[in-house]
């Protein structure tokens, strides 16, 4: 193959220093990545609309669709409004996202860190506590809630993870991402997103945030007269908006902020290449990667000191482990900050550990790279709903109900309002004068409302439960008068199944989010901020190093917190207890009982004591002497079986 096709050299495999080099200067190299995230950005633009029109119909819009009619185009609210009708509706796709996050919520279940060799469970352990740490820090049961309600109603979502300081803390965060704000690479066709070399997202921020990037004078020089048409207008900027009715954090232009008071910023990571040397340790069994200008430093200067040591030991050199080393070229993940100028605000190689962006996404199902969201399938039955009821108002309206028929002959001479307001008495009473043969006053009243309207809206509700999974077993109706609780309960298990698909699709979100703040925690924690968080649960363990380093299997599993869950752990503790299995305090440290660590450290005060001959409280002096004179076992028995109660 090298001799069809020749092997790049070093400069022209490296994407950033080859874009260095073709662009006339800094800004037109940042006006070409930037016009690349504007055609990514515009491509999803098919979603921005659908997500905009399902979260119309989840939240009570759903007469805003535009029609058009012989006055031109409108919305239909207008247009039954201008026939002097009222725009009814029926909200039911709000009940059906509250009752699947409502089935996600009471799963109760939480990513949990596992390690393959048992004798590193210990260490896992660790991780999963600081794991679920961050998530009580980073408020993760509303998140991944109204995470979920997003993901239901656009089929995305998007979280970005970050360390720095925030809240008075300096930590790791997860950050909700407005879709709308964010684009990727629309060539990705991989459900899980492993093949994206493109991604992005649009901030905008106040003057004083965008000048934090600067690290030196001369920076924020740069920076200050890059924004310098832009006015800090502090607090006056809130009349730009309406609270709770405009997304003021949603970017509907590319370059230019809703709100003329705030700076543009657009954030992009992207994979860019350089060739490197993909190593094999062959003494620890590693695999990892060196840039070519450290090839010479890292494996050649290994390997000769590997085979001076080899020499001076007799060992031949076919049997000493060589670093065997791969020339490729390496993908990577690099990222920009610009202007809407094309200013390169900020750039570099990623500082993650993981080596990858900081954003967690999720499409679904993405089909053929398509998203199609869980409330799009049943808008057109909440439309028919609607409409069936909107019509059902108006024949009811329209029809006779209590119209006074009098012949006109009849009525000659007398008042029309006196009639009608004899007519609506009990014992009201008409004087009218009769010819023969001429018909008496009579009242109409048209049932015209049982056209087949119930019927059809009967069927519209049983396509909308057919068609979204939601039946009502899974949201708690009796399906017939006297129903046991435990059928009750099968039929919403089995209800549920339908939920299983997209439910599951949400969980290998939270999976991934997992991974990247696991690898975030090793990242920037350190042994001491470990200590503080894990506190007594591992006092026995010196060693934390190994949390840092270690690679770990995360799973969902059902939460330590459920009830089921932990009254299940506690059975089992008590078993081994009454079974003499485990003492006291090896019974405390690991259930979960009302006020276990408070009888635990009056065990372990109890035991202080008796060690220095002291008599706790509560104790007769008859057993302490005995125990203090060792002459006695049963006393000695009689004392475990006083600390086991």
């Amino acid at each position: 193959m090298s001799r069809v096709k020749p092997r790049m050299g070093a400069t022209d495999a490296d994407s950033v220093r080859r874009m260095k080099r073709e662009s006339t200067d800094e800004r037109s190299r940042g006006m070409q990545i930037l016009m690349e995230a504007r055609r990514y950005y515009d491509a999803m633009a098919k979603f921005r609309e659908d997500r905009e029109r399902n979260i119309r119909y989840t939240y009570g819009d759903q007469w805003g669709d535009e029609v058009d009619t012989p006055e031109g185009r409108m919305t239909e609210e207008n247009y039954i409004k201008a026939q002097g009708s009222i725009p009814l509706q029926n909200n039911l796709i709000l009940r059906l996202v509250h009752n699947v996050v409502g089935t996600y919520i009471q799963q109760q279940t939480e990513p949990v860190c596992g390690a393959r060799d048992r004798k590193e469970q210990q260490d896992a352990e660790v991780l999963s506590t600081l794991l679920h740490y961050n998530m009580q820090l980073n408020r993760s049961g509303v998140l991944n809630a109204r995470s979920l309600e997003e993901f239901l109603n656009s089929g995305g979502v998007v979280h970005r993870l970050s360390y720095g300081w925030l809240n008075r803390k300096m930590d790791c965060w997860t950050i909700n991402v407005q879709p709308n704000n964010f684009f990727t690479d629309v060539n990705m066709r991989d459900f899980r997103g492993w093949d994206c070399s493109f991604v992005g997202e649009i901030h905008d921020v106040s003057r004083q945030e965008v000048l934090g990037f600067a690290k030196s004078p001369a920076e924020y020089k740069r920076i200050s007269e890059i924004y310098n048409q832009v006015k800090d207008l502090g607090r006056e900027s809130s009349v730009w908006e309406d609270f709770g009715y405009q997304d003021k954090n949603a970017a509907n232009d590319f370059l230019t902020p809703n709100n003329p008071s705030l700076c543009r910023v657009i954030e992009v990571w992207r994979k860019e290449t350089k060739p490197r040397f993909r190593c094999h340790d062959w003494n620890t069994g590693e695999v990892f990667v060196v840039d070519a200008e450290d090839y010479n430093e890292v494996v050649c200067a290994e390997n000769k000191r590997r085979k001076e040591q080899a020499r001076l030991a007799g060992i031949p050199e076919n049997e000493v482990p060589w670093i065997e080393a791969e020339w490729f070229i390496d993908s990577f993940w690099y990222y920009y900050f610009l202007s809407p100028m094309g200013d390169i605000i900020d750039e570099g190689e990623t500082p993650y550990e993981h080596k990858s962006h900081p954003y967690v996404f999720k499409w679904y199902p993405f089909i053929d790279g398509k998203i199609h969201s869980f409330v799009s399938n049943v808008i057109d039955q909440q439309r028919y709903i609607n409409r069936l009821i909107t019509l059902q108002d108006w024949i009811m309206r329209a029809s006779a109900k209590g119209v006074l028929l009098v012949p006109e002959d009849s009525v000659k001479g007398l008042n029309l309002s006196e009639i009608t307001e004899q007519w609506s008495k009990f014992n009201g009473v008409i004087v009218l004068k009769m010819k023969p043969g001429m018909p008496i006053p009579q009242q109409i009243s048209a049932n015209s409302t049982n056209i087949g309207i119930h019927e059809m809206l009967a069927l519209q509700m049983k396509l909308f439960e057919d068609i979204s999974g939601v039946n009502g077993a899974l949201q708690g109706k009796a399906s017939f008068s006297g129903e046991s609780g435990s059928h009750a309960q099968i039929m919403a298990q089995n209800a549920a199944v339908s939920l299983v698909d997209i439910l599951n699709c949400y969980n290998e979100f939270v999976l991934d989010e997992a991974y990247k703040v696991v690898k975030n925690i090793q990242q920037f924690y350190d042994e001491k901020k470990i200590v503080d968080i894990v506190g007594m649960k591992f006092q026995n363990m010196r060693n934390f190093a190994n949390v840092l380093d270690m690679e770990t299997n995360i799973s969902i599993t059902q939460s330590t917190a459920a009830p089921n869950y932990r009254d299940r752990a506690n059975e089992f503790l008590m078993q081994l207890f009454q079974q003499q299995v485990i003492s006291a305090e090896q019974l405390l440290e690991n259930g979960d009982f009302p006020n276990g660590d408070k009888i635990l450290q009056s065990l372990r005060s109890q035991k202080e004591q008796l060690a220095q001959g002291q008599m706790p409280e509560g104790m007769s002096p008859e057993v302490m002497q005995q125990i203090q004179a060792g002459a006695n076992p049963q006393a000695v028995a009689q004392l475990d079986r006083a600390l086991r109660a």
